[in-house]
């Protein structure tokens, strides 16, 4: 085994059995098979078999699954061996393994070293780690997660208040306002190691001195005085923020009271926007879905699709699982038939593909695969994806391998899953090991480029 081919592999999920299959395999009894392949340099297979024999108390076992891979210095095997003995109670040799990876200096390895040591009583030791990297925004999220179990939150907070004192301008406009600030997370940051300290006045002042207000689609300010029942603060910074991050901080919050029309009344308010429909439609049909109210939110749903530039995939099909998902699966046939004649009668593949299941769920599966084959784009290989679904659970698995069958390399996973269904397992994998070329694919554009102008 070689570290570079098991990371390529691992990441790329190519020339390797897959996680999913994995489970696959398990769940249909081929224990053995996977046991042979952990052997035989499939990560997935060996990571999930030694789980198993550790479940079983096979700890021995277990760790001897996954020498070879350690063998090859490899990080997320030797991680994989650490959460393992982690999670039997022999954190000290957890520690030991992974703490020659640490001093190598990868800041993802020493991240979960830190937190390692930081969750078995020396987050003193973590916290003297994490410091020299205080500049790193990935490290800094750690240094203050540690910092709280070592008690040493003022001195974290002195570290990045000094981050941010040291801050400069970003470019040398004098009417630029932007910091170039290392770690970029320390306004953040501070504010959560304050707010932590009961000091909320100066967590919120910090995060309103934030460039980047959202992460990851939620607002840390809207959520902080969310936390600290500020909603008259809350409403007004609804009112102004630009995402709807806040405007969904507070209607999670009024939900929470049994205020459901408040916080309909929030979403909608936003909405009104230009383009507020976009950022909140999707969180309003779905507070309105739990609490019964189908019709409206469908109505949220149709708003969207019915706006100009507003019926694409994503939203029709958005629409037509909210109806499938009420028992409506006509009446969004109804609406693609609708669409489909003000498109001049053509549905291209994106569209079509919503109204297979459909179709299923109708009773109508064999005419949805009839009409699938006839389609202009049923003869593709990302049709045959579909296609293949829907004989499958027709019970028609050998027609679903065939149709793949016929588009080599363009669905294998699924094409070895309904292999391993049928118990044509050796097919399977076999066809889930072919490598991938190692020569890489011609430069599309050819020739050469400038990175001068004119580009």
């Amino acid at each position: 085994m070689d570290a570079d081919d098991l990371d390529y592999r691992a990441r790329t999920m190519s020339g390797c059995i897959p996680a999913s299959l994995v489970t696959r395999l398990l769940e249909l009894g081929h224990e053995r098979e996977v046991e042979s392949q952990a052997g035989r340099g499939e990560w997935f297979c060996a990571l999930e078999w030694a789980r198993l024999l550790g479940d079983r108390r096979q700890y021995e076992q277990a760790l001897a699954v996954l020498d070879p891979y350690i063998a090859t210095g490899w990080w997320p095997a030797a991680r994989a061996r650490a959460e393992l003995l982690e999670g039997w109670g022999r954190e000290h040799e957890a520690i030991e393994l992974s703490r020659p990876y640490a001093q190598a200096g990868d800041r993802v390895v020493l991240e979960f070293f830190a937190r390692l040591l930081a969750r078995h009583d020396r987050a003193a030791e973590a916290l003297a780690l994490l410091r020299p990297g205080i500049a790193d925004w990935f490290i800094a999220q750690a240094l203050v997660d540690v910092a709280e179990a070592a008690g040493q939150d003022e001195e974290v907070a002195a570290l990045l208040e000094a981050r941010i004192e040291a801050a400069v301008p970003a470019c040398d406009d004098p009417d630029c306002h932007r910091l170039r600030l290392e770690p970029s997370n320390a306004f953040g940051l501070l504010a959560t190691v304050r707010e932590r300290q009961g000091r909320v006045d100066e967590a919120i002042a910090l995060l309103r001195r934030r460039e980047v207000t959202s992460v990851n689609g939620r607002d840390a300010l809207a959520d902080l005085l969310a936390r600290h029942d500020r909603i008259g603060e809350l409403r007004a910074y609804a009112d102004s923020e630009y995402h709807g991050h806040a405007a969904q901080s507070l209607a999670e919050v009024l939900e929470t009271r049994g205020d459901v029309e408040g916080a309909t009344a929030v979403y909608r308010a936003f909405a009104e926007r230009p383009h507020g429909m976009w950022r909140v439609g999707h969180l309003l049909s779905r507070l309105l879905v739990r609490h019964g109210r189908i019709d409206e939110a469908i109505a949220v749903v149709r708003t969207m699709t019915d706006s100009p530039g507003g019926a694409d995939d994503c939203v029709v099909h958005a629409l037509c699982t909210l109806y499938a998902e009420h028992g409506r699966a006509q009446e969004a046939l109804a609406y693609l038939d609708a669409l489909k004649e003000r498109r001049d009668g053509e549905e291209e593949w994106d569209f079509f593909q919503i109204r297979l299941p459909l179709m299923a769920d109708c009773g109508l599966r064999d005419e949805a695969i009839e009409q699938a084959r006839a389609h202009p784009e049923g003869g593709t290989w990302y049709a045959a994806r579909s296609l293949s679904h829907l004989l499958a659970e027709a019970g028609r698995i050998e027609e679903a391998v065939a149709v793949l069958e016929q588009h080599p390399g363009s669905n294998d996973t699924v094409l070895a899953h309904h292999l391993i269904d049928l118990g044509r397992v050796n097919e399977a994998v076999a066809l889930l090991q072919v490598r991938p070329s190692a020569a890489p694919d011609p430069d599309p554009w050819g020739g050469t480029y400038s990175d001068e102008p004119p580009f």
